[in-house]
């Protein structure tokens, strides 16, 4: 069957975390049998249930007249009107609901047809249009681009540069290693950022919306984690607040993660209305919108009291269940390591007695069950790292740490 697949899928690779999940599959019953039942510190989701509210909402919504045909991918109006209340209540940044805001059934499938839609596709690494992405970054931003036949080229963030790089720097070093600056077509950011939980200021988004007008890209902002986060004074920015992003820009934003509604697949994208417009061609090619009962009823969270408590409940328990496994990480050694601001992640060194990401992730789900990420499924920046989701109960991430004590997994 492989001939009647395109060249750009041929060498795709599955998404790791559904290759993790295959393996914990095989392993669970003898992980089981010696007390070690698999602990999933790789869920890059949220656990718990979604806001009462939102299901009430959704439950009284599918007994509704026209509430089961289609919608539009654009969304139907009141659930656009209602992402345009939230950026201005959350972000202060105004949006018309009718020429900025398109639905999508969740931002990890409006990112990757918007990728497919500024890509002109060739099998010819010279002539392939590129996006220059964050490495480490989201797994998927890279696949994503090769499939819609581009090319991925890496934004180093690490903590020499406190995950925010000079951009131009980067450039420079992009063209100087013979890259036509011309095949770029865009600049995808991603803060709070997947996997480092890193957060960007206000200084740094100027200069990166500076970059993207001198150099004529457009920026994609993919602000799926925006809000997680800890401290009220240093709330993530939406892109769009930054004076003059939208000549140049377009956001993506997601339920999922604020809300627990993974599952439902729901978000949009906002900003440039040109490039909102056109976007829209390509999404009425492919799909209907969303549930109408699923926009109901995220329309009504977005703009509920319910929901903001919601969202700031779930911040104060992800705040302890961090402090937790901190504290657990320090009493094994781990001493000096970033803890973020936002995001549910931790970004740590594997032990220096590993020479490999994959080599101790793999130590440590087959010894002690405790299940994470190696840190070069993030991209090349990402060896010598894990990411840690601590999404589970604060029972199973204490566990979890009494697991690596017993099973020798200190930092050493």
């Amino acid at each position: 069957m492989q001939e009647f697949f395109n060249d750009y899928i041929q060498d795709l690779e599955t998404y790791i975390m559904f290759r993790i999940k295959e393996e914990v599959g095989r392993i669970t019953l003898e992980l089981t049998s010696k007390n070690r039942a698999p602990i999933m510190l790789s869920m890059g989701a949220p656990t718990q249930m979604p806001p009462k509210f939102a299901l009430d909402t959704l439950k009284d919504a599918i007994d509704k007249e026209g509430m089961h045909t289609y919608s539009t991918p654009k969304g139907e109006k009141y659930f656009r009107e209602a992402c345009a209340y939230r950026m201005k209540e959350r972000f202060g940044v105004e949006l018309n609901p009718d020429t900025e805001i398109f639905s999508l059934i969740g931002s990890k499938e409006g990112i990757a047809n918007f990728i497919r839609g500024i890509i002109n596709p060739s099998t010819k690494e010279e002539e392939k249009d590129i996006i220059l992405i964050p490495d480490p970054g989201y797994a998927s931003y890279k696949e994503m681009i090769k499939v819609s036949g581009g090319l991925a080229y890496p934004v180093p963030l690490t903590p020499e540069n406190n995950f925010m790089p000079d951009l131009e720097e980067v450039f420079e070093r992009f063209v100087s290693e013979g890259f036509n600056p011309k095949k770029v077509k865009a600049l995808l950011i991603n803060y709070p950022n997947n996997p480092l939980g890193a957060t960007a200021t206000r200084e740094y988004l100027e200069s990166v919306v500076k970059f993207c007008k001198n150099h004529n890209i457009l920026l994609i902002s993919d602000a799926a984690y925006a809000d997680i986060y800890f401290k009220d004074e240093l709330k993530p920015l939406s892109i769009l607040e930054i004076e003059g992003a939208k000549d140049i820009a377009v956001e993506f934003y997601s339920l999922s993660k604020p809300y627990a509604m993974t599952g439902w697949r729901a978000g949009w994208i906002c900003g440039n209305k040109e490039a909102v417009q056109f976007f829209g061609k390509l999404k009425s090619t492919i799909d209907s919108g969303i549930f109408k009962c699923i926009q109901e009823a995220c329309a009504k969270i977005m703009t509920s009291d319910e929901g903001d408590k919601y969202i700031a409940e779930s911040n104060r328990i992800l705040k302890e269940k961090q402090e937790i496994f901190v504290n657990g990480l320090k009493e094994l050694g781990w001493k000096d390591f970033f803890v973020p601001d936002a995001t549910f992640y931790l970004w740590i060194p594997i032990p220096p007695r590993y020479k490999t990401s994959v080599e101790f992730t793999d130590d440590l789900m087959h010894k002690s069950g405790v299940v994470a990420v190696p840190g070069n499924a993030f991209g090349k920046y990402g060896e010598g790292f894990c990411r840690i989701s601590i999404v589970c109960s604060k029972e199973q991430l204490k566990e979890a740490i009494e697991r690596m004590k017993t099973d020798g997994f200190y930092f050493m």
